[in-house]
């Protein structure tokens, strides 16, 4: 059975907050790459009566993080799928993170390591997996503050590095940590619109050969040669609507950006009476900054920490 890798990301776009991307690996069964089949006992795709059906909801981040206790929703099927109960935010950055997640989130003002999880709803048990002919595998994330962010677009002078590095780093880990020798398929979103990987997959793969098999703008598929075992690596627009694993990519990089600003906007509304929160994103992230300004001085934060260059 092939292990399926799904990547996604999650704040790209934003001004405030940390970019959040993650990569999860789940072995699925040969005759169902997607694993929707092969799980629908025990999860379901978004939509319909969320209390009325007790299996978790699993998909697209955009299709779960909404209405009415949105992140109670993500909380509940990402900690649910790995088993997370009981832990603390920085447990959570530790276990999943990349080497420079929690020292890089120890650093941001606002951040409460002991805070718990499940604030906003409760895990469920985890279902059995391996009576479903599933097999969960590495998930790993990265975790980009914006005093790094800043300093990898001021060094390149364009922020679809910052993507880029993230997802040599990303890859480095799975094809490191994955069990086995099965084959890998790694299936990721379009990353910030382009359509030619070859040079970022061979930095990734160092020892192995990139071949080209499609550059289009519909997808882009290449196979590595020369490894231990055979990885192909697609990239297509929303591929998280199809595939259990890059929807669970979604969901969780999702998640811990979302825990991030709660944490983010509770430590200026302490400080600033009234202040309406924030998620971050162009127009509404340049009101909330002026909102903030004088907090800002009065606590001798600079701009620059918060605030995303590009």
């Amino acid at each position: 059975m092939p292990w399926v890798v799904g990547i996604d990301e999650a704040g790209y776009g934003p001004n405030l907050g940390p970019l959040v991307q993650a990569a999860v690996a789940v072995r699925l069964p040969d005759d169902d790459p997607a694993g929707w089949d092969s799980l629908k006992a025990v999860v379901r795709r978004a939509g319909g009566r969320w209390n009325r059906d007790s299996r978790l909801v699993i998909d697209d981040s955009k299709r779960v993080y909404h209405g009415d206790n949105a992140l109670g929703r993500l909380e509940r099927g990402v900690l649910s799928w790995y088993g997370f109960g009981g832990l603390t935010i920085a447990d959570l950055i530790a276990r999943i993170g990349l080497a420079n997640a929690l020292p890089d989130t120890h650093l941001e003002p606002w951040f409460v390591p002991d805070t718990r999880l499940e604030r906003h709803d409760k895990a469920v048990a985890q279902p059995d997996f391996a009576a479903h002919g599933v097999e969960l595998g590495p998930v790993v994330a990265n975790v980009v503050h914006p005093p790094r962010f800043n300093k990898l677009v001021t060094a390149a002078g364009s922020k679809a590095v910052v993507l880029a590095l993230g997802l040599v780093e990303l890859l480095r880990h799975v094809l490191a940590n994955t069990p086995g020798d099965d084959e890998l398929r790694i299936l990721c979103d379009k990353q910030g619109g382009r359509n030619f990987y070859a040079p970022l997959l061979q930095e990734a793969f160092p020892d192995g050969f990139v071949c080209a098999e499609v550059e289009r703008m519909d997808e882009s598929r290449y196979r590595v040669e020369h490894l231990s075992r055979r990885v192909e690596i697609r990239f297509t627009p929303r591929a998280d609507a199809g595939s259990v694993a890059v929807a669970l990519a979604s969901m969780t990089c999702k998640y811990l950006r979302e825990i991030c600003m709660v944490q983010f906007n509770e430590f200026w509304a302490k400080r600033v009476p009234g202040l309406k929160e924030t998620a971050g994103y162009p127009v509404d992230a340049l009101r909330f900054l002026a909102d903030i300004r004088a907090a800002l001085l009065a606590t001798g934060i600079g701009e620059e920490a918060i605030w995303r260059v590009k």
